[in-house]
């Protein structure tokens, strides 16, 4: 199983971001996928959800109507769209697999290497 995730970089307060994660090595279509993210000397975290036909997603509460996530599974990729993006955004992101249960996303596979966003004036 490969995870590759890309899109990163440096943007300014208030810019936008599309980080993707494409997917091999499984049948991507069967899998829940999400986003996390890790800032510099804290524990990662959860940023979204969705369920394998799209549906069923969940966003950290900080980031609801700021963030979008999406996936084509005839392409075996995940995006994340981020806009109005604040400088509490910045770390490196990663996608993972993701197992449902009790009303909540949780990772369920290795982590690939992830992808810096840096949001600085």
């Amino acid at each position: 199983v490969q995870l590759v995730e890309s899109g990163g970089g440096l943007v300014q307060p208030g810019g936008s971001l599309r980080l993707s994660c494409a997917v091999s090595g499984l049948t991507f279509s069967s899998y829940n996928m999400g986003w996390y993210r890790q800032a510099p000397g804290k524990e990662r975290e959860f940023v979204a959800a969705i369920g394998t036909t799209g549906g069923n997603q969940q966003y950290r509460d900080s980031l609801k109507g700021r963030f979008t996530i999406s996936r084509v599974n005839a392409e075996s990729t995940m995006y994340l769209q981020m806009n109005s993006l604040k400088p509490e955004d910045t770390g490196v992101y990663y996608c993972n697999t993701a197992t449902y249960y009790d009303g909540a996303y949780y990772p369920s596979g290795s982590w690939g290497q992830g992808t810096q966003v840096t949001v600085s004036s």
